[in-house]
């Protein structure tokens, strides 16, 4: 059933690209530390928690791993701009095949008030 899930959410298609950018896991010399777990469980569950706006508290157990789990890898991969270079390798593979229009961009900004007369 996890599996199941991870293949709906996170097709073949984008876990193989991806999964090259996951550190993988290195047991510790003395033993002990952070078990082994399904990566591309994890990397379903991250790739739900940012897209759903869900908590990671309020995790589905159904991803098969822990919130903690989950959010543990996710801030290492933060850290090491994962998500920046896994973006930058799927656009320049979708640009390579011809699936990217680049010829328009859309960019989001906010806008703030500016405070009088404090500069």
């Amino acid at each position: 059933m996890i599996a199941d899930l991870s293949k709906r959410l996170i097709p073949d298609e984008l876990w193989e690209p991806a999964a090259p950018f996951l550190p993988s896991f290195a047991a510790r010399p003395q033993g002990g530390g952070t078990a082994p777990c399904d990566e591309r469980a994890v990397f379903t569950a991250v790739v739900y928690a940012l897209t759903s706006g869900c908590a990671w508290r309020h995790l589905p157990t159904t991803f098969g791993t822990s919130p903690a789990t989950a959010h543990r890898p996710f801030t290492v991969w933060t850290e090491a701009g994962l998500r920046r270079r896994l973006q930058r390798a799927v656009l320049d593979e979708l640009g390579a095949r011809g699936e990217v229009d680049w010829t328009s961009a859309i960019v989001d900004a906010a806008s703030v008030r500016a405070k009088r007369g404090d500069r």
